[in-house]
């Protein structure tokens, strides 16, 4: 996945009144050097339809489908948000520091979320991080493991490996909290969802500190 980043303005899906298949994605983007692009961006997509977004800018959680009124808290999302905004401003300076890299523009994306099989009940899902296009780091969903895609990751994900707590927060995430949200997301929109046309979507996430800044 070299091109992790383009996906936050790329992502199109397909969904006709036929499927059963639900999907439920996050993206969260964090840039430095960028003078004329948000420093921090989320964007939620459920089914390919774009459902919410937020920036350092605005400081706000947007809801971009009217059938997502009431669904959910909007201020605790917003505050949410906030918080994992803090987050990644701290990890796009430690991955730089892991690639001996002082200045620049350079970009700490994640993408998280799950699918859906509305017939079978089966849910699998996917965390990825990216650093300047680059994958960075995955979750492997059959071992519950952090694997590094490059050397300067191997820290972070021996950090996350041996939190087990944060481990089973993550299993947890893909096998409960995602697939609640998108039952639930579904339920409310599935009039809308259902139609058959073209979309273009995103959603929300935990959140990770690469590692300690002392490291």
């Amino acid at each position: 996945m070299k091109t992790l980043i383009l996906l936050l303005l790329l992502v199109v899906g397909m969904h006709s009144a036929a499927a059963v298949s639900h999907s439920l994605q996050y993206f969260y983007t964090v840039s430095t050097g960028m003078e004329t692009f948000p420093q921090f961006v989320a964007v939620g997509i459920v089914d390919g339809e774009q459902i919410d977004y937020y920036d350092s800018v605005s400081e706000k959680n947007v809801l971009k489908q009217t059938w997502m009124e009431g669904v959910r808290d909007e201020k605790r999302i917003t505050d949410v948000r906030k918080g994992i905004q803090q987050t990644f401003k701290a990890n796009v300076g430690v991955a730089m520091q892991r690639f001996n890299q002082t200045t620049g523009v350079h970009i700490v994306q994640e993408m998280r979320g799950c699918e859906w099989d509305e017939e079978t009940g089966k849910v699998t899902g996917s965390f990825q991080f990216g650093y300047d296009g680059e994958d960075f780091a995955t979750w492997d969903t059959g071992t519950n493991t952090w694997i590094p895609a490059k050397q300067q990751a191997e820290i972070t994900t021996d950090l996350w490996n041996n939190d087990k707590a944060k481990l089973e927060s993550d299993k947890n995430y893909i096998n409960h909290l995602c697939p609640g949200w998108l039952r639930n997301y579904v339920s409310y929109g599935r009039s809308y969802l259902m139609r058959t046309e073209d979309f273009l979507l995103s959603s929300q996430l935990p959140r990770y500190r690469f590692l300690p800044e002392q490291s």
